[in-house]
């Protein structure tokens, strides 16, 4: 998938990156030829994406207007490879296994564990990887859990600049050479599944 952001911050601790409701996106869905393509999306909601170096997530913190308020929905822990940057942004991959929090930060669950343990035994994740993967996860739930940093640096109540644009994806979203995980081999074992 692909997404156009506008950058809120860059520092040696995070980048963020801001998503505004009604940007236009690539998703996963048909093409005109019948077969599985990245697809025109309208982006429902705001978003802030938080992503941290060398870390094995982001989080998504959505905004949603209600009766004219602008509100924190919930965050999303998406769990991913550490970014990359590239020549028109950021590069990750997704790894299935997320956490949806609520805007209080009074409950979490996980979602796609079922999805993520399909990979695993299926050979597309190695066992060591999927070990790794999950003992981040549970450091990132703890987080939530003690309400520690990112959760509690403010975030929540961040405003986008109401003078910004709308921002499109860059043209060459589609043929930018991918900067790739440095892990990749070891982690996937089979991508042709």
């Amino acid at each position: 998938m692909a997404w156009p952001f506008t950058v809120v911050a860059d520092t040696d601790d995070v980048v963020a990156l801001f998503i505004p409701a009604g940007s236009t996106y690539k998703r996963w869905g048909t093409g005109s030829d019948g077969k599985r393509a990245l697809v025109d999306g309208a982006w429902r909601d705001d978003v802030l994406r938080l992503m941290f170096p060398g870390c094995g997530y982001s989080i998504w913190l959505f905004w949603r207007i209600v009766d004219g308020v602008r509100g924190l929905a919930y965050y999303y822990v998406n769990m991913e490879e550490p970014f990359r940057r590239s020549e028109i942004g950021f590069d990750t991959n997704d790894h299935m296994l997320d956490i949806v929090v609520e805007a209080d930060l009074s409950a979490w669950r996980w979602k796609d564990a079922e999805e993520f343990e399909a990979r695993v035994t299926g050979g597309i994740y190695g066992a060591e990887f999927a070990q790794e993967l999950r003992a981040e996860a549970e450091t990132v739930a703890a987080l939530i859990e003690r309400r520690a940093s990112p959760f509690c640096d403010g975030w929540d109540t961040w405003m986008p600049n109401p003078a910004w644009a709308t921002p499109c994806l860059s043209e060459q979203w589609d043929t930018a050479i991918p900067v790739t995980w440095p892990r990749a081999a070891w982690a996937y074992r089979d991508t042709s599944r």
